[in-house]
């Protein structure tokens, strides 16, 4: 199996050193691990491409680029440069540092990876792990860590998603707890807060010149059962397919209807 993995956190992040580990077991010795990642941190880009502006692409060793773009850029130079004669079996987005559920999903570089990858008809899974593991010296990502491989075995294990028009990607959450407390897997649905995820506080500079830095709003317990954000705060792995289709199809009809 070829794996290809991506994240948001940057070439140098610890959670992407996880996935690393991950996808060496999943392919196996006869298999091949490239990592294509954005040469800087990219979170909260989404699906963001850099459309305006090329993309320098350095090698830093063998099967192993940084990208001076977004997550989803990277899955763009694995698939049309690097990878352009030998696609990849699997894409990998993550690990990343902190959960991606619920409104969480719609900003995620994370997701964003992934879902370039199912525009291309290749299966794409996004990796994150909720922070905040009890334990000052636990490892953070442990349960990512040890479940990772044998999650993605039975996700790669069910057909293939196909176009339909858009391919099904995978959205899996860790959650933050020690490997041996996960209390099993759950297939969810993308979650909804109650309170706006993001706000705006301002700040005023030394130079009187008023800048913004942007706050969050945390709290996943208020999440209806059976999401992707209160399972993963139950402490469940939780996988959720997604589409990148944000058509609300049941208000098609009536919309058409108010239209005249």
């Amino acid at each position: 199996m070829r794996i290809l993995l991506t994240n948001d956190d940057g070439i140098s992040a610890p959670g992407l050193a996880v996935a690393e580990e991950i996808a060496t077991e999943l392919a196996g010795a006869d298999g091949e691990v490239w990592t294509v990642a954005p040469a800087f941190e990219q979170s909260g880009v989404a699906h963001c491409v850099s459309y305006v502006r090329p993309m320098r692409l350095e090698r830093l060793g063998p099967r192993r680029f940084a990208v001076e773009g977004s997550p989803a850029d990277c899955v763009l130079a694995g698939l049309h440069e690097i990878l352009k004669e030998t696609p990849p079996d699997l894409i990998l987005s993550g690990v990343n540092r902190g959960h991606n559920v619920a409104e969480d999903t719609l900003y995620s570089g994370t997701v964003g990876g992934a879902m370039e990858g199912a525009l291309h008809g290749i299966r794409s899974v996004a990796l994150s792990q909720y922070y905040g593991a009890p334990g000052g010296d636990a490892d953070p990502f442990e349960a990512a860590r040890v479940h990772g491989a044998a999650l993605l075995r039975k996700l790669v294990a069910t057909p293939a998603p196909t176009r339909d028009p858009y391919a099904v990607f995978h959205n899996v959450n860790f959650p933050a707890l020690p490997a041996a407390r996960v209390r099993g897997t759950r297939a969810t649905f993308q979650g909804h807060r109650h309170a706006p995820t993001f706000g705006a506080l301002p700040h005023k500079a030394p130079n009187g010149r008023t800048f913004l830095w942007l706050t969050n709003s945390p709290g996943n317990a208020d999440s209806p059962p059976g999401s992707d954000s209160r399972e993963c705060h139950d402490g469940f792995i939780t996988v959720t397919p997604l589409v990148a289709d944000l058509t609300a199809h049941a208000l098609i009809e009536s919309l058409a209807k108010s239209l005249g």
